[in-house]
């Protein structure tokens, strides 16, 4: 990519306010700030005491996730990145192609929810990550799914709206 900058021949332009951007060859690309490309996505995490083993330092958790589409323009899942995360700072980089099997195209206000599940060494951990994802535009962009907490430790597990 070839890259030539295009300079007024009197420089007082700029002194008198004029912006030199229009005499440059540049392209800004905009990501997932844009309302365009925006998916919101909601965490819902279970612990699954009947499909762990706590004698064996084996802890089951569910999660369920929902992703809205909350943008102007159709996009569609290509794949996931996840960091899990024990409390004995034990770290698993997982990543793969869509989401359990699917790589769904969301329409504007449309959703999508799937359940997945990890395993962990320790009572409590953490997992993140982050949607790889193309608009119907051609747009790539990644739709961020920040951190929630997986306890087995709590009874409590309630709805927690993470984008």
């Amino acid at each position: 990519c070839a890259f030539q900058a295009h300079r007024p021949k009197n420089a007082f332009f700029a002194l008198q306010g004029i912006s030199l951007l229009p005499y440059f060859n540049l392209q800004f690309v905009q990501n997932n700030t844009m309302p365009n490309y925006k998916l919101q996505v909601e965490v819902i995490p279970q612990f699954l005491p009947e499909q762990s083993d706590p004698a064996s330092d084996l802890y089951t958790f569910a999660y369920s996730i929902t992703i809205t589409n909350k943008g102007n323009i159709a996009a569609q899942v290509i794949s996931r990145s996840w960091s899990v995360n024990d409390a004995n700072v034990l770290h698993e980089k997982i990543k793969g192609l869509g989401v359990v099997g699917y790589q769904p195209l969301l329409q504007p206000g449309e959703k999508f929810q799937y359940t997945s599940g990890t395993r962990l060494r320790t009572p409590t951990g953490t997992m993140h990550g982050s949607y790889f994802c193309v608009a119907e535009d051609g747009e790539k962009f990644d739709a961020d799914i920040p951190m929630f907490v997986l306890d087995a430790l709590s009874n409590e597990s309630g709805k927690r709206n993470l984008h």
